[in-house]
């Protein structure tokens, strides 16, 4: 079974497909938080967009793999940022689900969708090639991001969840600390497993 998934996942029509799909979600995405954008100061601009951004960083990473070249960087940007934000969309959601009291088609679009980004960053892991010198940019992108979110108030905007930011903020940072220790774990440390596009 593990062979069959490795086959998938390294098979140049399924990678192009999920670049695709992973182009469309990161325009998507920057369509979905452009009232956001608007209202935000031009300094915090790169910061806020979070899952768009996550997928941009993915889609980057599956063109270096159809290149045969291995970007690094991005490489722990993207799995960081992918189960990180995938994760937190599909928690922030239910919570949003819980207070009204009702499952949303869009909410239920969101969760799904979030849940697949988490789920994407995780099965390539053995294919990155990260480095500690990556991990470390891409752990002070997420936890400065955190800042940006939590201190200065940029987070996304989940209204019903307005006054438990406080809360979110903390469940943030904590999921921060996993998605980096995940990273090292499976993306670092772990056997690697050979590019065979």
């Amino acid at each position: 079974m593990l062979n069959d998934l490795k086959f998938i996942l390294m098979n140049r029509t399924f990678v192009v497909l999920l670049l695709i799909i992973n182009i469309l979600g990161t325009i998507y995405g920057y369509i979905w938080y452009g009232w956001q954008l608007e209202i935000t100061p031009t300094i915090f601009i790169p910061f806020v967009p979070d899952s768009p951004t996550a997928s941009l960083f993915f889609a980057i990473v599956l063109i270096g793999f159809l290149m045969g070249k291995h970007f690094k960087y991005i490489q722990a940007l993207a799995m960081l940022t992918l189960f990180k934000y995938g994760v937190w969309a599909v928690v922030m959601n239910v919570l949003t689900f819980i207070e009204l009291s009702e499952v949303t088609p869009s909410g239920l679009m969101l969760l799904v969708s979030h849940g697949a980004m988490a789920i994407q960053g995780l099965l390539y892991s053995s294919y990155y090639r990260i480095e500690m010198k990556h991990l470390i940019v891409a752990a002070i992108w997420t936890l400065h991001n955190d800042v940006i979110d939590y201190v200065y108030g940029m987070m996304p905007i989940y209204h019903q969840l307005t006054d438990s930011m406080n809360h979110v903020g903390y469940f943030t940072f904590w999921l921060s600390i996993l998605s980096i220790w995940l990273v090292y774990r499976y993306g670092m440390k772990s056997p690697r497993s050979k590019m065979t596009l």
